[in-house]
């Protein structure tokens, strides 16, 4: 190559080369961004989804997309998360949408209905039902935008001072429990109470309250409830399988590069499988420990399971009659989760009723 020809082609490359490289920049902007968590950090399980979102937005953009988080009440506390998120006082937070519902009974239903899909069928739902795009729709209204990170699976129902065998026994019942569960129990006689996590031991030594449901042995065992509510109750009806959210300011969210929301996408989705993963490790052991310790497991009756589920589908029925937003979400909820029974109950079903009943014999 002549000497003439070898520097215009280099000039070119030059050209090209400060050209691109403004471009690349653009496309990796150095971004900080603060994120507030509704769970305290006490809650490793819980709070940790957030610090591993944010490790992995560290780490895919070479610490140009930095996110710190915050514990519940370092910067809001819980129950007003979502809206420094929607006015932009925060960027984003994690946090389950039904601690909202006190403006619109939808935010239970992106998050968990009583009798509702467990979490592996919320999860279908939510990645191949239409599930993000219907919540999403709705949480556009708010100005905020949602992807699922973390689901603790079905939980249990609660620590109580005394046994309850029947309907009856729940009349009076002063019980720790929020939210649409609140009202259905409220209809057989219980008195709902909403107290926050670290008040619920002192509440229940005292007798302020007769029962509290917090998530499951691990997240439980840290509570010492069983020291002063021995009756260990399952199933959490009221929470088959609840989904926790990464929210976002839509208006924030809609500023960044497309390759960086697609690798929140991917962080969230890692946040997803990586809590339920941890749930369903940690807690057996927990459970054996809180035998260990004195408590006493107990399942609720078929006559308070069948009176729970009746209440709760005719309140379904009474939302949607003059809600068309909780209308359409729970109609495809309900509707995905009947189909899935219709699969799970074949295969699925057999398979783990065979092995619990061989490990019960040994």
């Amino acid at each position: 190559m002549k000497r003439r020809e070898f520097l215009h082609s280099a000039g070119l490359g030059l050209a090209v080369g400060s050209v691109a490289m403004p471009a690349i920049a653009q496309s990796n902007p150095e971004i900080r961004w603060r994120l507030t968590s509704a769970f305290p950090k006490s809650l490793d399980t819980l709070f940790g989804v957030s610090e591993s979102f944010a490790k992995r937005i560290s780490e895919a953009t070479d610490g140009r997309w930095q996110i710190q988080a915050f514990g519940a009440g370092e910067i809001v506390g819980t129950f007003q998360a979502f809206d420094a998120i929607a006015n932009g006082t925060v960027e984003m937070g994690h946090t389950s949408a039904y601690y909202y519902l006190g403006k619109d009974p939808t935010f239970a239903a992106i998050t968990s209905l009583p009798f509702g899909p467990n979490a592996r069928q919320l999860t279908a739902w939510q990645y191949q039902g239409g599930g993000n795009e219907l919540c999403n729709e709705y949480l556009g209204k708010f100005n905020v935008y949602a992807i699922p990170a973390g689901n603790t699976g079905a939980q249990m129902g609660g620590w109580f001072r005394k046994e309850i065998k029947t309907v009856a026994d729940l009349q009076g019942l002063k019980f720790r429990i929020a939210g649409l569960a609140g009202e259905i129990l409220q209809k057989l006689g219980v008195v709902p109470q909403q107290i926050a996590g670290g008040e619920v031991y002192p509440a229940l030594e005292r007798g302020t309250i007769d029962a509290a449901e917090w998530v499951g042995p691990y997240d439980d065992e840290k509570l010492g409830l069983y020291k002063v509510a021995p009756f260990y109750y399952y199933p959490g009806w009221w929470e088959g399988g609840p989904s926790t959210h990464l929210m976002f300011n839509a208006a924030k969210w809609n500023e960044l590069p497309k390759r960086y929301q697609a690798i929140a996408q991917d962080a969230a989705m890692y946040g997803n499988t990586e809590m339920l993963a941890k749930y369903d490790a940690r807690n057996p052991a927990a459970l054996r420990r809180l035998v260990a310790a004195g408590a006493q497991l107990r399942p609720f009756s078929q006559e308070i399971m069948d009176a729970c589920f009746k209440l709760s589908n005719e309140l379904y029925d009474d939302i949607s009659s003059r809600n068309p937003d909780f209308k359409k979400i729970w109609d495809s909820l309900r509707a995905f989760r009947n189909e899935s029974y219709l699969w799970l109950q074949v295969a699925e079903f057999n398979y783990d009723s065979f092995l619990i009943r061989s490990r019960g014999r040994g």
